[in-house]
């Protein structure tokens, strides 16, 4: 009986843990986003370089990626969270194709 409680015990602590460690993965990457902070028109323009700045913080192509998400974001007043994709969250951001059907966007 005192195995089966330990066990138990033992299982819930590991869940739990697990948990843990997913909601803070979250916060610290920004996961817990808003998509009506996100929406075309959320952004003035003096806002954009410092979000485009952010956004392409972590890839090796800073300043083409800096140029198109700045021209992006004049556009559409808005700038998808997180390094990476997450476009769906800016429509225009998202719609937005080169004349050979590729994203414009970062």
């Amino acid at each position: 009986m005192a195995k089966s409680y330990g066990a138990l015990f033992l299982l819930a602590l590991i869940v739990f843990s697990m948990l843990q460690t997913t909601v803070m993965a979250l916060k610290g990457s920004g996961g817990n986003w808003n998509p009506k902070n996100y929406r075309p028109g959320s952004l003035k323009p003096k806002q954009c370089p410092s979000k485009c700045n952010t956004r392409c913080s972590k890839t090796q192509y800073r300043n083409a990626c800096i140029l198109f998400c700045n021209k992006c974001c004049r556009k559409c007043l808005c700038v998808p969270p997180g390094y990476y994709g997450y476009k769906e969250f800016c429509s225009c951001y998202n719609n937005w194709k080169t004349q050979q059907g590729g994203p414009k966007c970062p």
